[in-house]
């Protein structure tokens, strides 16, 4: 594990997999770095892979959501959840995509001071909702997606990434996860 990853000193129980080793050297291919959210699971080959299955199937695999929206949740989620790690990855993310650094910055900071689409709107409203007050939580939620073109399917999409986030972010403060340097001047 990259030194400084994460506050937490692990020894590694395994040698990565041979699988996990050409998944990081797809990512120093695509990337030129391994993210080190990927580095911090790494002390455990079946964790890794666990995370980066999940990861892989929400936010790459196939859904009506686009790639930008999929990260456009992941950064409302991680304004609301003030995760550094996440923050900086998937704001990087939402630059690249959208071909907006501002619109990156702006969802890190207020998602709802951006110009977004009343469908984006609706969709980042539901993530954070579901964040801060999943208890509250009810149909009218829901409807208030299908009333901006939202499918039953979309909605558990949104809720999975929304999800996975809040998970995510939960672990990457309690380990004090940093990001890579790399992400910082990313598509600016």
């Amino acid at each position: 594990m990259t030194k400084n990853v994460t506050a937490l000193t692990i020894e590694a129980e395994t040698q990565l997999s041979p699988e996990n080793q050409a998944y990081f050297q797809k990512c120093r291919d695509k990337l030129g770095m391994v993210p080190n959210v990927l580095a911090a699971y790494s002390f455990n080959d079946a964790k890794l892979t666990t995370f980066a299955q999940m990861y892989n199937d929400l936010m790459l695999a196939d859904s009506s959501l686009s790639k930008l929206e999929r990260e456009m949740i992941a950064v409302a989620v991680s304004s609301v959840n003030h995760c550094y790690y996440c923050l900086t990855a998937h704001g990087a993310a939402v630059r690249q995509l959208s071909g907006d650094p501002a619109l990156g910055e702006v969802l890190v900071m207020n998602y709802r001071a951006a110009d977004l689409e009343p469908k984006q709107k609706a969709m980042l409203d539901f993530a954070v909702k579901l964040t801060e007050t999943p208890d509250r939580i009810e149909e009218a939620d829901r409807q208030a997606l299908r009333d901006v073109g939202f499918t039953d399917r979309d909605i558990w999409d949104i809720a999975a990434v929304t999800s996975f986030f809040n998970m995510s972010n939960r672990m990457a403060s309690a380990v004090d996860m940093r990001p890579n340097e790399e992400y910082h001047a990313m598509a600016r």
